[in-house]
């Protein structure tokens, strides 16, 4: 506190302090006596006072203020004022001692004087008071520091509750949903900047920021200052049920939205993408042509508009989000029967894809889990055949063995070629770790060679196509031996080849370091002695094999559509790979809830006779007056009208003929044109 809020607290101006005896004798200590003796200069060279003011001369202020009073009195902030008081009266009080101190060794005559009685007390309760100031003091620090430590602990629980304690996904341990999805992992710029800093991630989006607009902060994507002005499409979203801690949500289309989609599958008829880019001109962010537009320009290898058209469609769709629809909690659901959730999911999905290819497999797995986590029961886009891919690539181990121990009872993961094989290679990529403990390491390492050797035994024919993936000749007792032989890839069912081909076309370069060959050869060893001891497991698995995989369900081959990857799309099924697939919508599913149904193109013929129809395949402008659509025949009292305007079109049609007489060469003519 300054001294001017002290003297306003004790209502006194400057200079006009009243001194009374008893603040005078407050002041009296040992050093006054003994300046009282004799008058002689000060350390400053200036000459004591009279008689009269001697007790009046203060080297400290503060002094003359009573602390008892003070302590009864409210202060401006309560115990502070009072520490500071006491401490600035015993800093004064120090310094005098001090300098009578040093004047009476300089006079040599100075000698102990008597302390009055009154005087002895007042001392000494000032220097009670001082010990109990401290202790308090001690006791307030040591408090703080106490509440200190506990606000750090609480601030321990809250990272660990919200999942920011570290970069990397929760252990196993952790008590989150395998599906929770973290905000901060869902933006690629966390995860760039993790590999290159933040000033070389942001320098460039800062000033872009700064001039951008938006009615709404989003997690999906970072609106940009170059696209269009945001203003609602007419999208929205419903709470259609909630029960046992689960919501199921839908989207909405408004009734200019349905007319702006009904022109875009007119436009997607038309086969031509500058109808897209018309309809997006009036309807900028129409989530289905901006998708749509997006696959034509990433085929056409423009690569950053195709990414953009993808981030404004999440923008679109981010929007338009029910106020009780989280992306994080694992307990929002949405129906892909409906076609309106059907583009969120491909967008979502089509983001992923350009995540991965970016070089942010951790984003891309946040991705992943999250369009898992919309419908993990029916899983429509079967992200369980990628999900164990980014979780290697991203080098989250500890997750997907933590996937792998819950689901394995109630989804028989082990049963896809994809877990079996990166489960094990993620132990063993976990036991190549140094900082964990030498029985940690060998335990991993003891379980990753343990489902290494039931995959193989399992999936013999993945062996070979992995190691010609690799470019690794295997020695020559495995490519002699029958049971990883030619034989093994042939006999596999259709739908086991497709898995294999999917997983071996994505995730092959994996297994490409020399450690983890040398570790998969001791592997292949170890099976084969068991195939040549008569191990009953190679029987039951051989028998599984021939009846679990007897057909992929629709949801594989989608995945298999969206995926791109050449030698699963090769492996579908005729019936599949024969029919067309909208990008848009690629398989919709046989059960498909509809909200609204498109209107039939009405054709004035379109029920005509024969004659009408024949004519009107010949003449695409003719049509017969007095039909009506909902009648389906044409009037009685215009037929005659209808046959005038037949005639008159046949006649255009005869007069537009016209007949070229073809000259027929002469005989010379042709032999004087032969090469000699």
């Amino acid at each position: 506190m300054s001294r001017r809020a002290l003297r306003r607290l004790r209502g006194e101006q400057r200079g006009q302090e009243p001194l009374g005896p008893g603040a005078l004798q407050f002041v009296l200590h040992d050093d006054d006596d003994v300046e009282e003796e004799g008058p002689k200069r000060g350390p400053g060279g200036r000459r004591p006072r009279g008689p009269g003011k001697e007790g009046v001369r203060v080297n400290n202020r503060f002094e003359l203020i009573n602390i008892e009073d003070l302590e009864e009195a409210p202060g401006v902030n309560g115990d502070r004022t009072d520490c500071l008081l006491i401490d600035a009266a015993a800093s004064g009080n120090k310094r005098r001692a001090q300098r009578g101190h040093s004047e009476s060794k300089k006079d040599g005559d100075v000698t102990d004087a008597a302390v009055p009685p009154e005087q002895s007390n007042t001392s000494g309760k000032l220097r009670k008071k001082k010990r109990k100031q401290k202790n308090k003091k001690n006791a307030a620090g040591e408090s703080s520091e106490n509440g200190l430590e506990d606000i750090d602990r609480i601030l321990e629980r809250i990272e660990d509750a919200s999942g920011s304690s570290r970069p990397g996904p929760p252990p196993l341990s952790a008590k989150k949903h395998v599906l929770y999805v973290e905000h901060r992992h869902l933006n690629p710029d966390t995860e760039l900047k993790r590999y290159f800093g933040a000033r070389a991630v942001l320098g460039e989006q800062r000033p872009r920021q700064r001039q951008r607009v938006y009615p709404k902060c989003t997690w999906l994507t970072t609106p940009k200052s170059a696209w269009p002005r945001y203003t609602k499409p007419g999208l929205s979203m419903r709470l259609l049920e909630s029960r046992k801690g689960r919501s199921a949500f839908a989207f909405e289309h408004s009734e200019e939205y349905q007319q702006t989609q009904h022109r875009f599958l007119a436009a997607v008829e038309s086969m031509e993408p500058n109808n897209m880019v018309v309809l997006l001109q009036t309807s900028p962010y129409h989530v289905d042509s901006l998708l749509q537009l997006s696959d034509a320009c990433r085929f056409q290898e423009d690569q950053e508009m195709a990414r953009d058209l993808v981030e404004r469609a999440l923008y679109s769709m981010e929007c338009a989000f029910h106020p009780l629809f989280s992306l994080t909690s694992g307990t929002c659901r949405l129906d892909y029967r409906r076609p309106e959730n059907r583009s969120f999911y491909l967008a979502l999905y089509k983001q992923m894809s350009f995540l991965e290819k970016r070089g942010c497999p951790r984003t891309a797995l946040e991705y992943c889990k999250l369009i898992l986590s919309l419908e993990p029961d029916e899983d429509p886009l079967c992200m369980l055949l990628l999900l164990d891919h980014l979780a290697l690539r991203a080098r989250s181990y500890e997750y997907l063995i933590r996937l792998f121990q819950e689901w394995e009872a109630h989804r028989n993961l082990s049963q896809l070629p994809n877990f079996a094989f990166s489960v094990p290679l993620a132990y063993f990529l976990l036991s190549q770790q140094a900082d964990l403990p030498d029985q940690e390491l060998s335990s991993a390492r003891e379980k990753a060679s343990l489902l290494i050797q039931q995959a193989l035994i399992m999936f013999p024919g993945v062996l070979m196509p992995l190691l010609e993936y690799c470019s690794v000749r295997p020695d020559a007792t495995v490519a002699a031996h029958r049971f990883f032989g030619p034989d093994a890839e042939i006999s596999q069912p259709p739908a086991l080849s497709q898995l294999v081909s999917l997983y071996l076309g994505r995730s092959h370069f994996l297994w490409k370091e020399p450690a983890t060959m040398s570790w998969l050869e001791e592997n292949v060893h170890e099976v084969l002695q068991a195939v040549d001891a008569g191990d009953p497991a190679v029987e039951a698995c051989e028998n599984r094999r021939k009846v679990l995989y007897q057909r992929a369900p629709r949801n594989i081959h989608r995945h298999v559509v969206l995926s791109e990857i050449k030698e699963a799309i090769a492996a579908l099924p005729p019936d599949v790979s024969t029919q067309s697939v909208l990008g848009y919508d690629p398989l919709p599913p046989l059960d498909t809830i509809y909200s609204y149904v498109r209107p039939e193109r009405l054709s004035p013929v379109s029920h005509g006779n024969t004659i009408a129809l024949f004519f009107r395949s010949l003449l695409p402008n003719y049509t017969v007056e007095g039909e009506r659509p909902e009648d389906g025949g044409a009037g009685g009292p215009h037929l005659d009208q209808g046959l005038n305007r037949l005639m008159l079109a046949l006649r255009d049609m005869m007069a537009n003929f016209h007949f070229h007489d073809l000259e027929v060469p002469h005989e010379d003519h042709l032999e004087g044109d032969e090469w000699d």
